[in-house]
């Protein structure tokens, strides 16, 4: 039986390198687009590239993961009908990253295969999502990263890959390596799922024992943890990970101001080349 495809979108950040906002950053309109018939062009915002470029390789269902007071989301996206996809929401109460964020959606993906990436994103190109599942698909990968060019190291996760495609590190934000691709979006068997829910237990009970559960809230929000440590651990635990590389793919982060910048411009070129009424 085919495993469904569950598009997992963490959208709990607090965009505070982009502060003061007045909307969730995953909002921020970048670029312009049609709606149905209505006559002209209407703002685009940022998380809806992520989710046409999931719906394009055939995924309908999608789950992002809130922090409390992010209720502008679903209130603009609604059920996903403008999408066309099925859009739920879940809220995650610690601050203590992606990895979490992704976990809290463990009971309700534990046997799909799950498709990942940021809401606050820009990247070409727009088949990656399907070559990522074709990749999974033919292959005895447990995960495959998306990987692109990166000219800020120290801003990502860099790759470092084989002959093969096989992943043998990634490595965190580092301003000394020489690797110059990163991974971006991902997809995943429910190994790895799995994998990370036990990770996400085992840190918890680490840091609290036999405490309940609402002291995670006490812990300084310093041992934020990022999703690559999560991927790291699984190849050192013998999980299969691979790199499906986009060599002229591009990734653009919105989460700093140069790069918001960066977007803006990029789209101007759209809004000048449009038709626009005397």
């Amino acid at each position: 039986m085919t495993k469904r495809v569950i598009g997992l979108v963490p959208a709990a950040g607090q965009g505070t390198r982009i502060s003061p906002l007045p909307m969730s950053k995953e909002l921020f309109p970048i670029g312009f687009q049609t709606v149905g018939d209505r006559p002209g062009l209407r703002p685009k915002v940022v998380c809806q590239y992520l989710l046409e470029k999931m719906r394009l390789a055939g995924i309908t269902e999608a789950i992002l993961i809130l922090r409390p007071g992010k209720w502008d989301i679903p209130a603009y996206l609604g059920d996903g009908a403008q999408l066309q996809m099925h859009l739920a929401y879940l809220t995650v109460h610690v601050p203590f990253g992606v990895p979490f964020s992704l976990n809290q959606a463990y009971p309700f993906i534990q046997d799909a295969i799950v498709a990942t990436g940021f809401p606050d994103i820009l990247f070409h190109p727009d088949h990656a999502y399907q070559a990522l599942l074709n990749h999974l698909n033919h292959s005895d990968a447990d995960i495959v990263l998306g990987v692109f060019p990166t000219d800020q190291p120290e801003k990502v996760g860099v790759v470092d890959w084989d002959a093969s495609g096989r992943v043998s590190q990634i490595i965190e934000k580092s301003p000394h390596t020489t690797l110059r691709h990163m991974w971006a979006i991902a997809v995943w068997q429910p190994t790895f799922t799995h994998f990370l829910h036990n990770f996400i237990q085992a840190r918890q009970q680490e840091w609290i024992g036999d405490q309940v559960p609402q002291l995670m809230s006490t812990i300084p929000s310093q041992t934020e943890i990022p999703i690559g440590d999560v991927v790291q651990a699984a190849i050192h635990a013998g999980l299969q990970v691979e790199a499906e590389v986009f060599a002229d793919g591009t990734y653009l982060d919105i989460g700093t101001s140069e790069n918001l910048i960066a977007a803006v411009h990029q789209f101007i070129p759209e809004i000048n080349s449009e038709p626009h009424p005397d």
